[in-house]
């Protein structure tokens, strides 16, 4: 039996599923859009820049997978092709990933930057989300927006952000006085609770609204359906895409400073 990240429901298996199904969904968003079309959810980029940027990510995560890397390798850097070219070296990096990361077993030791139940099931959650994510800017550059994302695997990608990216030193999220920011999601039954300082980065853990009277009151609060939740947090949908209660200085905050770095 797989182990489970986060409270959630997702494991490998699952991952590995989202992260097949999001990188020919990008593919498809992104050969229709053009390399030349805007991405509006990432300003400055075009969709080649996009192609670039993933397919660097997909093929830097295969080679450590597929080689037992156990210490940081930075990657052979963004390749210059473009158009069909460009369009078609994504899809063979997208599918080496998903091929690696099946192939592998989950007994593989490799360099990870995240705490989890192993290096596979790192990488495999970490790839799913960092595709997911830029499935939503493919599609941002057609004009229709970002599309929906299942329920659980939105609220896995919550707590990956909230629990794992943010909890690292890098984060920008801070606040000169101690602030609690609450997520709550309306379909899934997911909260999370994030305790905010200058000190240190943000404290996340995840809850059910039985967990809210434990937590006590929070300054603010978003909330909304997971899909919706997990694209607003990631700034790929408007601020109030989400409804937003208490302090309207921490959405800012989190709108100002939230990228990932």
């Amino acid at each position: 039996m797989e182990t489970i990240y986060g409270g959630g429901t997702m494991g490998i298996t699952k991952h590995i599923e989202a992260l097949e199904t999001a990188g020919r969904a990008l593919a498809e968003a992104a050969g229709g859009a053009g390399p030349d079309a805007e991405v509006p959810t990432c300003p400055g980029w075009r969709v080649r820049d996009l192609l670039r940027h993933t397919t660097t990510v997909h093929r830097w995560a295969t080679t450590l997978v597929v080689e037992g890397r156990t210490s940081y390798h930075p990657g052979d850097g963004e390749p210059a092709l473009d158009g069909d070219e460009l369009l078609a070296y994504y899809q063979e990096g997208h599918a080496a990933l998903v091929t690696a990361l099946r192939a592998a077993p989950e007994t593989l030791e490799c360099w990870t930057f995240l705490p989890a139940p192993s290096p596979l099931a790192f990488w495999a959650r970490r790839q799913a989300h960092e595709t997911i994510v830029h499935r939503a800017d493919a599609e941002s550059a057609l004009g229709s927006g970002p599309g929906a994302v299942d329920p659980a695997t939105a609220a896995d990608g919550i707590d990956e952000l909230l629990c794992g990216l943010h909890g690292r030193e890098k984060s920008r999220v801070r606040t000169p006085e101690e602030r609690v920011l609450r997520v709550r999601t309306t379909d899934t039954g997911d909260l999370w609770n994030v305790r905010l300082s200058a000190a240190e980065p943000p404290r996340a853990e995840r809850g059910t609204p039985a967990t809210a009277g434990e937590w006590g009151p929070a300054d603010a609060e978003f909330t909304g359906p997971a899909d919706r939740l997990y694209l607003a947090l990631w700034n790929r949908l408007p601020a109030d895409a989400v409804t937003v209660t208490g302090e309207e200085a921490l959405a800012r905050l989190w709108r100002e400073n939230s990228a990932v770095v």
